[in-house]
């Protein structure tokens, strides 16, 4: 009875554990993405009950065991770079040493949740100079419009369909644009910040729509939109510093996010730091890393941490980058290949759009 039990339990989690290489669309396929720690905790439960509960002189027993030892170990491949065992892929300095420094926080706010006074505590006490907030709409707008005296540039696309976003600066925004790149209700946004010594950093926001039974079907619109502004900041003939930002819908380790770190060249600065979990706040077993920044080289890591709960279902994340000119020749991203080029095509084709749709504010 307990071979039957764990051998089928083994089997069920390595189709869960390797369906994802068929790199098919559908959401049940893609979001088996999002459990890799979880899966690879499975793996090792499983492997525990086979040494305790197996009878190892007999043949069948190792079959069950190879097949959770290769689960555990493939989970662990796409996990242990969000750990302290890898190295950072962006550098840590600090701040104060002259570099200019620029403090952005990104928030889903869940927008059918009614704390605001909570998330404007949190901004106070977290002090950012960039602000992202998601899922806002009319009525966070309206709450949310107290920050107008220490955040005066803003750029608010209020909606009432869970992806409504504002921008809040410190600083001036220049050349901004609202876009809908993929799909007619799913804005991203686009715009220059100027920094106090006057130079210009390119930033891109977005939130598409996860592939789920209650959103897309598929991976392709999240993917496509992704991938545009990937291959728009690598076609960008201007070197000027760039973030990408917000609640991306997929997990760090993803093939997706894989991919649009390859394409575009940023850099993540959870890699070789931890996993800053942001979904779900109501339950620590489940939670990953959805809500992202990534930069390019021109800057390092002063610091990065997830921020409490305030009701919502995301926790805030607060990035702090310093621009330190030396570092552009010390730290690389991810390199695409011949395959990574095809697919990359292959998924903004697929949904109309290209690279040199997004808009491209100028530095």
């Amino acid at each position: 009875m307990a071979y039957s039990l764990i051998t089928t339990l083994t089997v069920l989690l390595a189709l869960l554990t390797f369906v994802p290489l068929l790199r098919i669309r559908h959401w049940l396929v893609r979001g088996q993405d999002f459990p890799r720690l979880q899966y690879a905790v499975l793996a090792l439960t499983l492997l525990a009950a086979q040494w305790w509960l197996f009878d190892w002189s007999e043949p069948r027993s190792w079959w069950p065991a190879a097949l959770a030892t290769a689960c555990l170990l493939y989970q662990a491949s796409w996990i242990q770079p969000y750990t302290r065992l890898h190295p950072a892929e962006a550098r840590t300095v600090s701040a104060g040493d002259g570099s200019a420094c620029l403090r952005i926080m990104s928030v889903n706010v869940l927008m059918t949740n009614r704390n605001a006074d909570g998330l404007l505590r949190i901004i106070r006490d977290a002090d950012p100079d960039f602000i992202i907030t998601l899922e806002t709409d009319h009525w966070w707008q309206s709450k949310l419009d107290a920050l107008a005296m220490d955040y005066p540039h803003t750029v608010k696309c209020p909606l009432e369909n869970l992806y409504g976003m504002h921008v809040y600066s410190r600083y001036p925004l220049h050349d901004p644009a609202i876009q809908y790149l993929v799909e007619p209700d799913i804005p991203s946004i686009h715009a220059s910040v100027e920094l106090p010594d006057g130079r210009r950093i390119k930033m891109h926001c977005l939130h598409p729509k996860p592939p789920s039974p209650t959103e897309n079907p598929g991976s392709g619109e999240r993917d496509a939109e992704l991938i545009a502004v990937a291959g728009s900041v690598a076609e960008s003939e201007s070197d000027a510093p760039v973030v990408v930002a917000g609640d991306l819908n997929d997990v760090a380790w993803s093939s997706t996010t894989r991919l649009f770190r390859k394409i575009s060249g940023l850099l993540d600065p959870r890699v070789g730091r931890g996993m800053f979990n942001t979904f779900h706040t109501g339950f620590p077993f489940l939670r990953w890393p959805l809500d992202h920044l990534f930069h390019s080289n021109h800057f390092g890591v002063v610091g990065l941490r997830r921020l409490p709960g305030f009701g919502s279902d995301h926790f805030p994340i607060l990035v702090e980058l310093a621009l330190v000119e030396a570092l552009e020749r010390q730290q690389e991203g991810l390199e695409p290949d011949q395959e990574d080029e095809a697919r990359a095509a292959e998924t903004v084709e697929a949904e109309d759009v290209l690279p040199e749709d997004v808009h491209n504010p100028r530095g």
